[in-house]
């Protein structure tokens, strides 16, 4: 039987291109394994900070050291991609974050005219944008915390409008509260604030980072994560619960051993349980998702209050990470998981859809 050949594609050049490493040496792994090593074939290609596709022997050393290449000096002709794209009968983007994760790559693979793994350009697009996404969520009737979109514009104004805005932020949100830049991932540029002070900081810095900005309500609350599966009948994993000590779930917490602990599943009632399950799905189709999501949500125990904080159409894919131990403690193991994920890739792309 032919081997299907697999474009791996990782790095990026978004904040998450070392987590994209890590994440596609897991997937290359879990495709080595007896079970899928008969069935796929991999063929790596690395995408470098400076934007360059590296393809065959440099892509295959950078996923098995997990070190990026430096950035060359010299000016990188993007749109030159290595012969070796045209091999490909199946791409596995194993991007997080902007210019990966954002509906730019999707627009690229549909052009190419090759399934690949994950949402298209609309689900990825609206998934990855916060104000697009909460829009998406509030149509679909989906409870969420108070929020406040934001432009650079508003920001960046004179002096008279910005304290207004602040204002406005003060009286309809409170503190303490969340300034986040609506496109980026992992928790980049996001502040909680406590004071005026403290607002004016964060508005101007998460400005530096996008034009658009949201502001959320900050609620006390047990953070819960959902594993979606699927393309138009989607299944739900089990819950999981992230616990950590820090001020909020940043960067740094997320990436670092030991800064916070993961429990699946969660200890929760069957019925809110059931209720993230179901609210997981609702999102999964309000931004139109496909193959993968991980759905994140605040529990407010003291009042029973649920509410949806975001969809990640591509999450972390290492194998400690919550997305692949979400299935596996549902009973799909994770060179199961990055199986079903291809072949409902190939189903997707089907000229019947």
């Amino acid at each position: 039987m032919t081997k299907l050949r697999v474009g791996l594609l990782f790095g990026g050049r978004s904040g998450e291109h070392e987590v994209s490493i890590i994440s596609a040496r897991a997937i290359a792994h879990a495709l080595s394994l007896e079970e899928n090593a008969h069935k796929y074939e991999v063929l790596p290609f690395y995408i470098q900070k400076n934007g360059s596709w590296q393809a065959g022997v440099t892509a295959q050393q950078v996923l098995a050291s997990g070190v990026p290449l430096e950035i060359s000096s010299i000016t990188p002709n993007l749109w030159q991609f290595p012969p070796e794209t045209q091999e490909v009968d199946l791409w596995f983007p194993v991007l997080h974050g902007p210019n990966g994760e954002d509906g730019t790559i999707q627009g690229l693979l549909t052009l190419m005219q090759v399934p690949f793994v994950g949402s298209g350009v609309l689900g990825s697009a609206v998934g990855m944008d916060k104000i697009a996404m909460k829009m998406a969520f509030a149509q679909a009737g989906l409870p969420q915390v108070k929020y406040i979109a934001v432009t650079r514009a508003q920001v960046w104004s004179n002096a008279c409008v910005f304290p207004k805005l602040c204002d406005e932020i003060e009286a309809t949100l409170g503190y303490p509260c969340f300034v986040k830049p609506a496109n980026l991932g992992s928790s980049v540029g996001i502040a909680k604030v406590r004071s005026r002070q403290e607002l004016e900081t964060a508005l101007d810095n998460a400005a530096s980072h996008d034009r658009r900005i949201i502001v959320e309500a900050g609620v006390v609350a047990r953070e819960v994560e959902c594993a979606v599966l699927g393309n138009d009948n989607p299944k739900a994993s089990v819950v999981g619960e992230i616990t950590f000590n820090s001020d909020f779930y940043d960067y740094e917490t997320k990436y670092t051993p030991g800064k916070a602990d993961l429990f699946i599943p969660a200890n929760l009632p069957d019925r809110v349980a059931q209720q993230i399950q179901d609210t997981a799905l609702q999102a999964f189709a309000a931004v139109d998702a496909a193959g993968l999501s991980r759905v994140d949500f605040f529990y407010v125990e003291t009042t029973g209050e649920l509410f949806i904080n975001e969809i990640n159409t591509f999450p972390g894919f290492t194998s400690t990470s919550m997305y692949p131990q979400l299935w596996a403690n549902t009973g799909i193991p994770f060179a199961q998981l990055v199986h079903q994920l291809i072949q409902l890739a190939i189903a997707r792309h089907s000229p019947i859809n």
